[in-house]
């Protein structure tokens, strides 16, 4: 085990966080697999943290966990709701005064995060997500749903930032790319809880 890793395994995850599209007009393939997905959570009982739209996969999701009494927290800006595109059936729904206090709202409240694909959005959650892990801010686990391959240019990116050593190494084991929606909450409750003192190595 790298020392990085500590031997605690988070299998008391309860509440998760998903980073998603919320655009209407993506392949069926993504909502499908959103779908899925929420009734996966739904069915083992894990909360879904996610920015509480109605629109796109985060919609998706969401109706899937209502229609098996799934719980869903939205986290979303004043004016998203002021433009109605707040998801009406959250458990509960936070709201912050922008998008930056919601992604530390988010990231503060949830035990892993999962991205499933989107867009500039999704990867702005995502990668600050990322650079909170290497900095030890957080050490909990992140998953990405490559659904038919659609974040392979990510990891060939993050092969090349480590290969060009914008990166160490290590650092790659900080998220898990998985192909399927079965394969997400047994991505999360095996990964190793990464060690907060990573930050010690941030630095080439």
């Amino acid at each position: 085990m790298h020392p990085f890793f500590v031997k605690k395994h988070m299998n008391d995850v309860k509440k998760v966080a998903i980073y998603c599209a919320s655009s209407t007009k993506i392949r069926p393939e993504f909502f499908s697999a959103a779908r899925q997905l929420g009734k996966i959570f739904a069915e083992k009982k894990i909360t879904m943290v996610f920015g509480g739209g109605n629109m796109g996969l985060m919609g998706e999701m969401a109706d899937a966990m209502m229609e098996d009494n799934g719980q869903f927290i939205g986290v979303i800006p004043q004016f998203m709701i002021e433009q109605d595109w707040h998801h009406k059936q959250c458990a509960e729904l936070i709201i912050t005064s922008d998008m930056s206090e919601r992604k530390q709202t988010i990231e503060r409240i949830s035990d892993a995060f999962v991205a499933l694909p989107g867009g500039i959005g999704t990867m702005d959650e995502l990668f600050e997500c990322m650079v909170d892990k290497q900095l030890g801010l957080h050490a909990k686990p992140i998953i990405v749903l490559n659904t038919d391959g659609y974040y392979d240019g990510l990891v060939a990116l993050l092969d090349q930032m480590i290969k060009e050593q914008m990166m160490r190494p290590v650092f790659g084991a900080m998220l898990q790319v998985v192909n399927t929606p079965e394969e997400v909450l047994p991505a999360i409750w095996n990964m190793p809880q990464w060690d907060r003192n990573a930050r010690k190595n941030a630095k080439i």
